[in-house]
């Protein structure tokens, strides 16, 4: 396809990356002479220098022939002013980043009323994200297939673990629950597991289960959850407003501390059920004033990755609390990765990935679509999400008779609610769903599993 991409900061130059290793004809527009030579001196990519929401600028990048553009500025109204261009202009799909809590209210007038095909906040998919962790505290990461139903969950086996020198084929009988263990992560290995493989004590695991099933497998192996009743968060800013609504939302305690009075001020009006703190978190003993050491969460969520990292850091020797620190810095991924941080936010990351997943669902003209879409295990693995609308040769065969690229895992099968975790006789019908785990990046279509 033909993308033309408005804005070359974080999120739109791994949006270039990423499409432009897929194959599509990419290109970008910003008004940083420096930002677009430096994309299109690393990418194969078309660059230009000018304004997105002009109607000129547009013509030029050629907007009447692209299928889709997708505006990524750090200004909301901007990135709707070039959706709205460009669909006068060329008639083409619209992707917009909006961010302000404000337009999130009334964002289902506004993506219907300007025709966009998607809007992504950042902020927002953030901080669902870490609510879903604060719900179940053990893990490290989930993400939700299936409207919630299904459930990709990582976490990290402990020392003495019953897991430990367990093979995959026995956890069924030993732990008489119904989980797949899709990917292994092993030191610097990354693994799509068969049931003879053997789990070690500090694998780190995903696993795909029902929210009520993931539960009970935590229980079953020893691990017992506690209820996180109250997370301090560090930073006022979107993420944080976001993140608060729905903890309060959900009857768990907030403290906010936050060093710009005038912020604070207006997070007290908007929250006042919340603690808000007018305070410098890295300050001597405020966090050990404002009881760091007994906290069940904690976050670390300013605009600043290395004071993020140093609050992390330091939560992690003085508390027990389940960690949340924001790094936006994609240079800072391979230096962060063995410190104890907890779990890594990065909203930048997320909206790329979701837009991506759009893009794969325009493309397919097939049998089957892609509808959610998952980088897991460090961006080694894609956990996808197809629904089969057509026929296909796949559907009706067992599963043990397709012959399936390898490296790769028919993880679950949701049929009209029903999710099935499959063995080799169950079969892909039309209307399910189906999550496909795999190290073959690039899927488009179920079809693409096999052989």
């Amino acid at each position: 396809m033909k993308i033309i991409i408005v804005g070359c900061g974080k999120v739109g130059s791994a949006l270039a990356e990423q499409l432009d290793r897929e194959g599509h004809d990419i290109i970008i527009i910003d008004t940083k002479p420096s930002a677009i030579n430096t994309i299109t001196d690393t990418l194969d990519v078309i660059g230009f220098v000018g304004n997105g929401a002009s109607y000129h600028v547009l013509l030029e990048a050629g907007i009447d022939t692209a299928d889709l553009l997708i505006a990524v500025t750090n200004s909301d109204e901007l990135n709707l002013l070039c959706c709205l261009f460009a669909k006068k202009a060329g008639n083409c799909h619209t992707v917009a980043r909006v961010r302000n809590p404000q337009y999130n209210e009334e964002i289902n007038f506004i993506r219907e009323e300007m025709g966009l095909s998607m809007t992504i906040n950042p902020e927002l998919e953030a901080a669902i994200d870490i609510y879903r962790l604060i719900r179940l505290p053990s893990a490290i990461k989930i993400d939700t297939f299936a409207n919630g139903r299904v459930e990709l969950l990582k976490f990290q086996i402990p020392e003495d673990s019953i897991l430990d020198n367990m093979r995959i084929m026995d956890m069924g009988k030993q732990l008489k629950g119904k989980v797949l263990i899709c990917a292994v992560e092993r030191e610097d290995q990354v693994f799509i597991p068969t049931g003879s493989f053997i789990l070690k004590a500090l694998d780190k695991i995903s696993f795909i289960a029902s929210p009520k099933t993931a539960t009970a497998f935590f229980h079953r192996i020893g691990i017992n959850s506690h209820h996180i009743k109250d997370v301090i968060i560090v930073g006022g800013g979107t993420l944080a407003i976001y993140l608060t609504s729905l903890l309060l939302s959900n009857g768990v305690k907030v403290k906010i501390i936050e060093q710009n009075l005038e912020r604070c001020n207006d997070l007290s009006e908007q929250f006042p059920e919340a603690l808000i703190i007018n305070a410098n978190a890295s300050d001597n003993n405020i966090l050990t004033e404002e009881g760091i050491q007994n906290t069940d969460a904690f976050a670390s969520l300013t605009n600043l990755d290395e004071e993020n990292i140093i609050l992390s850091l330091y939560a992690n020797k003085v508390s027990k609390a389940k960690i949340f620190t924001k790094v936006t810095r994609l240079a800072y991924d391979n230096i962060i990765e063995e410190m104890p941080l907890g779990v890594i936010i990065n909203p930048k990351i997320t909206t790329a990935d979701r837009i991506i997943q759009h893009v794969r669902a325009m493309e397919n003209s097939k049998g089957s679509n892609v509808e959610t879409l998952y980088k897991i295990v460090g961006n080694k693995v894609e956990a996808l999400e197809f629904r089969v609308r057509g026929n296909a040769s796949y559907i009706g065969v067992p599963l043990e008779k397709l012959d399936l690229k390898p490296n790769l895992l028919v993880s679950c099968i949701n049929r009209r609610g029903k999710v099935i975790i499959p063995n080799g006789k169950d079969t892909i019908q039309l209307g399910d769903t189906v999550i496909i785990v795999t190290t073959n990046t690039g899927l488009n279509d179920l079809s693409d599993i096999l052989l």
